[in-house]
């Protein structure tokens, strides 16, 4: 299951759309989103997170 949320924790320090390696995770309108599609839920993304807002779907 592809991690497909960014919670409200969010702190867009962006440290998980540099890490992405499928750039998947992109700014969005005052967040950061994850495209389920190119997502290949390899957890890059939660293992930089600093403040555990990516969760799986």
């Amino acid at each position: 299951m592809a991690h497909v949320i960014i919670a409200d924790e969010c702190l867009m320090c962006g440290a998980c759309e540099s890490e992405c390696p499928e750039n998947a995770i992109s700014e969005g309108d005052g967040y950061f989103v994850i495209d389920a599609e190119l997502c290949q839920d390899c957890g890059s993304c939660v293992d930089v997170c600093p403040n555990e807002a990516i969760r799986p779907a």
